[in-house]
């Protein structure tokens, strides 16, 4: 099923099979007998680095994402100590958490579409330089303004790798492999947001500034920097591949020579209406991304509202101190790295045997759906699960354990989802991905500020039971997708894939 798109030069490059002239390298005959490819064994295709390679920028992939979201949630528990510094309210105080998951909004609508005209390298240094004087900025802050805007425009800056590593990770891995890698990376974009209470959450029971906590994320945020700078080359295929059209124009002398996305002639307007308008051009005409994105972005919001739910639970209700209370979040990456093992162990060999099945095409996106479909009822699960322990009288091990199973179901769905988006829109992924996230941070960006509210109104049972009832309603959409997702792929523009073999002509 390896349709014309998947053919282009973004996603699978084919050998040279007529074209093998010496002064021709790294061309293919085609109708234009000078458009530069990869060559069988390139080393310049990322996707023939060596495993270490791979893996090295998988894991420093998933340092960016866990940075970005680490920076997002830390302030939380240092809100008391901002509301009595600059005099503000509450609700004030938890903007420092929304306003930057709000920037997560914004940041996507760039970064991802700037990275398949530019790359990913110039989008990762740009952003995280920018970021990380935001932090300088937050830490520096002398009253409530200057602090938000510098947390909202921070937040959008560092919405880079959340629309970016994860197109990172589809230059270098193959499908097959990609399903490992993803397994791994998968962990961070909720294991940062779990890991910030509890390092802020140490720092106000040592009773030090707030100030100091934003120089912490300003030397994190630093150090990504530098590493994006002395260790990330570019991974995008066809800025690669203008690379190599430059070095055969001047090794030849031959100016003929050219890569795919030097044909490119686009105005200014249609480069702004691609940066910025193409994420949701495709996320509204594709019933799937549709789906997709409301249930991974209410996945995702819920991990913001146990922000303001864990500290009625278990610093109101049990009289847990700040530093105690943020090691209530650590079941949620203890349920991710089981959720990791258990995906590497049992599930990622399905893939690889269906991949056997169906060589030399594709898998199927919907195999991925499967992961989604053992993970969406745990997940529904774990919200009963804490809503009925969450009472003072029952040991704080009973609702503290529901994040395993929490944190777990989180893991495999946003992994199953991650992978279903980039095998169905491969040569649009940075797209899809930039679409989905900054829906998915809207709904990360709200909930905490709702959730104070509706766990003081309506008590933690019932605030709690009323997430896992939607979760519930939520649930059939990895079920309905795998069964129609083959038909919707048929009429979509972006996701395209030829007819199954029953309605194929004998």
């Amino acid at each position: 099923m390896v349709d014309s798109q998947r053919q282009s030069i973004s996603t699978i490059i084919k050998p040279d099979e007529s074209n093998k002239e010496a002064d021709s390298p790294g061309t293919q005959s085609t109708s234009d007998s000078y458009l530069v490819h990869f060559n069988v064994d390139d080393p310049a295709n990322p996707k023939n680095w060596s495993s270490a390679k791979k893996w090295y920028f998988t894991i420093a992939a998933g340092l960016l994402v866990l940075n970005a979201t680490f920076s997002s949630s830390a302030p939380s528990p240092m809100i008391p100590t901002l509301m009595r510094d600059f005099g503000i309210s509450e609700e004030v105080g938890i903007l420092t958490v929304s306003l930057f998951v709000c920037g997560y909004c914004v940041g996507p609508l760039v970064w991802g579409p700037l990275s398949e005209q530019y790359g990913r390298r110039p989008v990762f240094i740009v952003s995280f330089f920018i970021y990380t004087c935001f932090q300088v900025g937050c830490a520096l802050s002398q009253n409530t303004a200057s602090i938000l805007t510098f947390r909202f425009l921070g937040g959008a800056f560092a919405a880079a790798p959340l629309a970016n590593s994860g197109a990172l990770i589809s230059d270098i891995w193959d499908a097959k492999g990609r399903g490992t890698a993803l397994a791994i990376f998968t962990v961070a974009p909720f294991a940062g947001p779990a890991m910030g209470p509890l390092v802020a959450g140490y720092l106000v029971l040592g009773n030090v500034s707030w100030r100091w906590l934003f120089w912490i994320l300003t030397a994190f945020s630093g150090f990504c920097w530098l590493l994006i700078v002395f260790t990330i080359p570019e991974t995008y295929a066809p800025v690669l591949l203008v690379k190599k059209a430059k070095e055969i124009r001047k090794r030849t002398g031959d100016g003929r020579y050219h890569a795919a996305m030097e044909l490119q002639d686009l105005s200014l307007a249609q480069r702004m209406e691609r940066i910025l308008a193409r994420p949701f051009k495709i996320l509204f005409t594709e019933p799937m991304l549709i789906a997709i994105t409301l249930y991974m972005s209410f996945v995702y919001g819920c991990i913001y509202l146990l922000f303001e739910a864990y500290p009625v639970v278990f610093t109101v209700g049990h009289n847990l101190n700040a530093g105690v209370s943020g090691l209530m979040y650590l079941p949620l990456p203890l349920g991710g790295a089981i959720a990791v093992t258990t995906y590497i162990i049992f599930l990622n060999p399905s893939y690889e045997r269906k991949a056997k099945e169906c060589a030399p095409d594709p898998v199927p996106p919907e195999f991925r759906l499967r992961v989604a479909m053992i993970a969406a009822p745990p997940f529904a699960i774990s919200f009963f699960w804490f809503a009925w322990t969450s009472y003072p009288s029952i040991s704080i091990w009973a609702p503290m354990m529901s994040g395993v199973l929490l944190g777990f179901s989180i893991c495999l769905i946003f992994l199953s989802l991650f992978n279903y988006m980039i095998d169905a829109y491969l040569f649009v992924a940075a797209s899809a991905l930039a679409a989905n996230t900054v829906i998915r941070s809207l709904f990360g960006a709200s909930f905490p500020l709702f959730a104070t509210q509706m766990y003081a109104r309506l008590g933690p049972q019932w605030a709690s039971t009323l997430v896992g009832f939607i979760a519930l309603i939520l649930m059939p959409i990895p079920f309905v997708l795998t069964k129609y997702g083959p038909i919707l792929r048929l009429k979509s523009k972006y996701a395209p894939s030829k007819p199954p073999p029953s309605s194929s002509p004998a």
